[in-house]
């Protein structure tokens, strides 16, 4: 017996009967012969962390643009927190965390530069539209490893796809991913908002924080421990009424006082007016995008998409790099 086999049978004897059996699942789209030593989700899990999508997040905006500071979030620091606080509940319920780790991991690879005010620009400037979700999964499917893709299992992919507020995940574990993503930028927006300036403890009403807690610590134990409290050996995962209303409603405070503070829109105005003239210039001039995109007739996809492709892979800098290149004038020596 391998130790592959080994581990799931360990997982078959102490997992959740509710969790998602790595001997069960329902496997790639092209299949693979068995590794001896790991699982399919620890491959899965593997495969994201080592490909360049994944190293890309770490000079990705999470909702500050370009901070100053070295303690701000960025893209990559997010997808961090929410995998491990999405190991903690899973290990918790008895699910299996390899999964949950795999698309805790690759939930944002899809994400632009600019962090959400990118994925708007985006959307609203393509012929077929642009949600980083629906682009995650184009990147482990099509993207990486110069358009072989990952071949990640159907549940991770799954988990990455319907991470959303509108959708529910095939699987316990990417149910435990999606309402760990919002408890993680809860936690870490209210952070870095406090931050910069723009947030203080005292603007969260005494209800939420009587039910929540006094501070982002005790508020992230507080959901952590309520979520597993609440779905423990249940076909489900969810918070209590309370808890789930003091969520939402601090949910809503930071859409209504960080999301649109000033201080971020004025910096939004300034993205969407680059992106905008960079999706044009390159609808004009498919030939000069480089990074292994070429001509979409060559490719078999519509320009638009190949040209989100391009700019939603780029990196905040990256993206400055290349507006400056092809809009700024360059000094020159005449002599």
């Amino acid at each position: 017996m391998t130790i592959r086999e080994l581990l799931e049978k360990t997982e078959e004897r102490e997992l959740s009967p509710y969790a998602s059996q790595s001997s069960s699942s329902a496997g790639r789209d092209h299949p693979e012969k068995e590794n001896e030593v790991r699982t399919v989700y620890m491959r899965d899990r593997d495969r994201i962390l080592h490909c360049k999508s994944f190293r890309r997040l770490k000079d990705k905006t999470q909702v500050f643009l370009l901070p100053q500071g070295a303690h701000y979030r960025t893209r990559l620091m997010h997808t961090l927190e929410v995998s491990q606080i999405a190991r903690t509940v899973a290990r918790g319920l008895r699910l299996n965390e390899d999964l949950v780790e795999a698309i805790a991991l690759g939930h944002d690879l899809g994400h632009t530069p600019f962090g959400h005010a990118g994925e708007r620009t985006l959307n609203l400037l393509s012929s077929v539209g642009f949600r980083h979700y629906e682009q995650s999964v184009r990147v482990v499917e099509k993207l990486e490893k110069n358009g072989e893709g990952l071949n990640l299992t159907r549940e991770v992919r799954d988990g990455i796809l319907n991470h959303q507020m509108n959708t529910t995940p095939a699987t316990l574990e990417g149910r435990v991913v999606k309402l760990c993503d919002k408890i993680a930028y809860l936690h870490h927006d209210t952070d870095d908002a406090e931050q910069a300036g723009i947030f203080r403890e005292e603007m969260i009403p005494a209800e939420i924080r009587r039910i929540l807690g006094s501070n982002v610590k005790e508020r992230l134990n507080t959901l952590v421990m309520d979520m597993i409290a609440q779905s423990l050996d249940q076909n489900d995962i969810r918070l209590s009424d309370d808890v789930q209303k003091a969520f939402l409603d601090l949910r809503a405070l930071l859409f209504r006082d960080v999301y649109t503070h000033p201080k971020v829109k004025k910096e939004e105005i300034k993205v969407e007016r680059m992106m905008k003239q960079m999706f044009a210039y390159y609808r004009e001039h498919p030939e000069d995008m480089h990074d292994g995109y070429s001509v979409p007739s060559e490719e078999g996809e519509p320009l638009d998409r190949i040209i989100c492709d391009y700019i939603s892979s780029m990196t905040d800098q990256y993206c400055i790099h290349v507006y400056n290149r092809l809009f700024i004038p360059e000094s020159w020596d005449v002599f």
